[in-house]
């Protein structure tokens, strides 16, 4: 018996025996000929089996094949131009139904997105979710391989911590043997650890957990962070640097693999960003927000959703990039361990990246010395107790370093222009969504 071949092989292949498995698209029952559109995670094939004597069992099969029924198919490739899927059609041999599949299927092209979460293994068969995960895969291929080519080391820091790295008001608490435990905000106090700890650059995919019980199209209370902390850096200019990088070798990598996929399948045009993207301190982008017509009512300073795109349609006008850091973020709306600066202690060396008016991502250098966090925690209202063991790394020295959080989804969001950040999630979780 041949092997399997999956169907992105078969143009490749010369007629003759081949074997193809996977789940059943379409189904043409016809008098005299029979067609099945069989699909698996490469793509879609045109199956074809004559109506003749001797072949009633394949006839009698493929009448009762219903929608998702999954299945094992021995036959004889052909390549033939009349044949719109692809250009070949395999005739049956023999045919196996692993699985039956139940005939009315829950979903369909126009369900409700929530609907569709409910039963997301088959929305997942949809040829732009496939592709959208193949997409994920190369993007974080081509992030891992600029850090790795670099000598980042890749870390995976715990997820169950005794005390927040972030706010208390959006901890998860869960109860750990005889004491409590919270679900990591963030791997910032572990990335900076490897920094006092001599590594230099590290980076992490991994998951992270925020309390916050938004409803936006942008939030979720589990993501994927995508971060990164180096060592011996000036500014937080460094960081913007590194990531500019980072993210133009990931868009690159993307276009060059999925570009006419996704132009297929989403309509949409991958642009790979020219460097350096622009730069806009705060307080300036605040003014060219209000001079473009839209007040923000925020007692804090940041932008507010609407500012961000009104931003990010600015830099479109003004440069013609998609990307522009907004930086020199207030003290008063940055967390503790942000660095300030030494001019003006008000404004820290930090910034929010902006992506077709939505933030994908908050980078800063990080304060090192120890007197200065601990003040700047005080000021916060923190307990220091609660941050000994945070604070110990930088009582035995600590290199100026500086690093980004980014949230994995958001990208993919507005990489392939989608409404929600639930479409580019695997499995989504947000305040009122634990299942599947």
């Amino acid at each position: 018996m041949t092997e399997r071949s999956l169907v992105s092989a078969l143009p490749a292949l010369a007629d003759g025996p081949v074997t193809v498995q996977g789940w059943v698209d379409t189904v043409r029952d016809q008098k005299k000929v029979q067609f099945v559109v069989l699909r698996d995670e490469s793509g879609a094939v045109q199956l074809v089996n004559p109506r003749s004597e001797g072949r009633e069992g394949i006839s009698d099969a493929i009448s009762g094949l219903a929608q998702g029924s999954f299945l094992t198919v021995h036959g004889q490739l052909k390549h033939d131009e009349r044949v719109k899927l692809g250009g070949l059609e395999v005739r049956i041999d023999e045919l196996v139904v692993e699985t039956e599949a139940i005939a009315e299927t829950p979903i369909a092209d126009d369900t409700s997105i929530d609907k569709r979460l409910d039963w997301r293994f088959l929305d997942l068969r949809q040829p732009r979710n496939n592709l959208l995960f193949r997409v994920q895969t190369t993007f974080l291929h081509a992030l891992r391989t600029y850090w790795v080519e670099r000598d980042y080391i890749e870390i995976f820091t715990p997820k169950l911590m005794a005390s927040a790295s972030e706010s208390k008001a959006e901890l998860f608490k869960v109860d750990y043997f005889d004491r409590p435990a919270y679900l990591a905000q963030s791997p910032q106090f572990f990335k900076q650890m490897a920094q006092t700890a001599g590594f230099g650059k590290v980076f992490e995919v991994g998951p992270v957990f925020r309390a916050d019980p938004s409803f936006t199209s942008r939030h979720a209370t589990e993501f994927t962070g995508v971060d990164a902390e180096i060592s011996w850096i000036d500014s937080h200019e460094d960081v913007m640097r590194m990531q500019e990088e980072l993210l133009r070798a990931g868009l690159q990598a993307v276009k060059d693999k999925h570009g006419d996929e996704i132009r297929e399948l989403f309509d949409v045009e991958i642009t790979v960003p020219e460097l350096p993207f622009p730069r806009i301190p705060l307080l300036e982008a605040r003014r060219i927000v209000e001079e473009r017509g839209h007040h923000i009512d925020r007692a804090d300073l940041d932008l507010d959703p609407e500012g961000e795109r009104q931003i990010a349609a600015y830099v479109k006008e003004t440069y013609g990039h998609e990307f522009v850091f907004v930086t020199d973020y207030p003290a008063s709306i940055r967390p503790f361990y942000h660095m300030r600066h030494d001019d003006d202690p008000t404004l820290t060396k930090s910034y929010d990246l902006i992506w077709n008016g939505v933030e994908i991502t908050t980078g800063a250098q990080r304060e090192h010395r120890v007197e200065r966090i601990e003040a700047q925690a005080l000021e916060k209202g923190m307990d220091l107790e609660e941050l000994e063991f945070y604070l110990d790394f930088f009582r035995y020295g600590a290199p100026p370093h500086g690093g980004f959080g980014m949230g994995l989804a958001r990208v993919l969001m507005l990489m392939l222009h989608q409404s929600t950040l639930r479409e580019v999630t695997f499995l989504f979780r947000g305040p009122n969504r634990l299942t599947p």
